[in-house]
């Protein structure tokens, strides 16, 4: 006991003297210079830029690294300084030394992340967990780097996880996270860096490429998982009962899923949909259907829909195999809309197609090849029924729109010209009826029987 009590007092003299003292007051100083140095470029700091089509951010990317290194720089320059003048007075600054070892190794760190969180993207895991991650790394770099790292396996050996002839300790296991964490980092970078190769091909069409960068990405991704796993030395065959429960899920609770994703590799392959393609849901066929929604994205198990109002559907890939859907720029943009229109039989009907044809010539969004056409297309009880059909080459920009302005040039048109649009009537007729008076009851007498045969 004295023994402990005698080596606490010892550190804690140790820690107090002079020449310590003198070293906790630079590292305080470089604490303080960097802290100050980030609040002073925290409102100039740069967000990160969103790359767009042929445009290169490198010196965005740059500036934003260079703010977020000048923190950690002035504290490194400050301890450097405060080691040289310490040496000067005899002092050999060991702390400082360790501290400056810190800080570059943290500089080290951060600076990593953040150009792997910039080549994953900006959707990526990474990107959005950069200070965690940088933390945790520090941490495991500055046990290595106080020789800590020794202690620390061997403590973590003695935790055995599996109890029995199979020896699996936490530390195994911590490695293993480490090491398939990396193939797993890896594998992303090179998917990446193919899908982003493989998206620049014009040559091919947007399906086929997406359908590509998606196969790749997964199967990279499973491949380091397995390389991963291998590397960490647990021997993949032991994987076998889990494989085999995993297809075993398959095959009962998790059909759904492996049917969307096998169907949005279908749906990639044989091009019937693509980022971008104007589709409809209902179960109308033909212009008449106004549930639109634009393609955004797909995934491996929905795709991305988003309609006139801003809302994003997620909509399964196995509804748009088993169910019908128009894809309204499949193979040709135009699309051709029909509005119907009923004038009195009073009218001329040769005057009212005429007038249908000058509603629809003047819209901007209508193509005069094939030019508008107008029908008779039945007698109907309260008018006839006329037709004004056209095309037009942007169903994405909307179709309930144009329908309105159209409608409205009809409704001027005829009232300038004085046709009529009939509305449905119903006439009824009351009749007076007179009321029957009291008939006079004739006096009934029972006619004497003519049938004399007995019973």
């Amino acid at each position: 006991m004295d023994q402990a009590t005698s080596a606490v007092k010892a550190f804690l003299l140790l820690l107090t003297s002079p020449p310590a003292l003198a070293e906790w007051l630079t590292i305080l100083i470089a604490v303080v210079v960097a802290i100050a140095v980030m609040r002073a470029l925290t409102a100039r700091r740069v967000p990160y830029p969103v790359a767009g089509a042929g445009q290169s951010h490198l010196p965005d990317h740059v500036l934003t690294g260079a703010l977020l290194m000048a923190p950690l720089a002035a504290a490194l320059a400050t301890l450097y300084a405060g080691r040289a003048l310490l040496a000067h007075y005899g002092n050999p600054g060991v702390h400082v030394a360790i501290a400056a070892q810190l800080i570059a190794a943290l500089a080290l760190v951060r600076a990593g992340v953040f150009v792997l969180g910039l080549l994953l993207g900006p959707a990526s895991w990474v990107r959005n967990r950069e200070i965690r991650i940088t933390l945790v790394l520090w941490l495991v770099v500055s046990v290595a780097l106080l020789g800590w790292l020794d202690v620390l396996e061997t403590t973590l050996n003695r935790v055995s996880l599996v109890p029995g002839r199979t020896q699996f300790s936490l530390w195994a296991l911590l490695k293993g996270l480490v090491v398939v964490t990396a193939f797993v980092v890896v594998s992303s970078l090179i998917a990446r860096a193919i899908e982003r190769h493989v998206m620049r091909l014009d040559q091919l069409a947007v399906s086929t490429r997406v359908g590509v960068s998606k196969f790749t990405y997964f199967l990279l991704l499973g491949l380091g998982i397995l390389l991963g796993i291998n590397a960490a030395g647990v021997d993949v065959t032991t994987l076998n009962v889990l494989t085999g429960a995993i297809g075993l899920g398959l095959g009962f609770g998790l059909q759904s899923v492996a049917s969307n994703f096998v169907s949005g590799f279908v749906l990639l392959m044989d091009k019937s949909i693509k980022p971008g393609d104007v589709i409809s849901f209902t179960g109308h066929t033909g212009a008449s259907t106004g549930n639109f929604g634009w393609v955004q994205e797909l995934r491996g198990r929905y795709v991305v829909v988003r309609d006139r109002d801003g809302v994003d559907t997620l909509v399964p890939n196995q509804n748009l195999i088993t169910s019908p859907f128009i894809n309204w720029s499949y193979s040709d943009q135009r699309v051709r809309l029909k509005l119907p229109v009923t004038v009195s039989y009073d009218d001329d009907p040769e005057i009212a197609l005429q007038l249908l044809l000058q509603a629809a010539e003047n819209h901007p969004r209508i193509l005069h090849d094939p030019p508008p056409v107008s029908r008779l297309i039945s007698f109907e009880d309260n008018g006839m029924r006329l037709e004004i059909r056209f095309w037009i080459a942007d169903p994405v920009n909307g179709v309930n729109n144009i329908r309105s302005d159209v409608n409205r040039a009809i409704w001027r048109i005829f009232r300038a010209n004085g046709v009529r649009i009939p509305v449905p009537q119903q006439e009824t007729r009351m009749l007076a009826t007179r009321t029957p008076g009291p008939q006079p009851v004739a006096a009934f007498t029972i006619p004497p029987s003519t049938d004399q045969a007995a019973d």
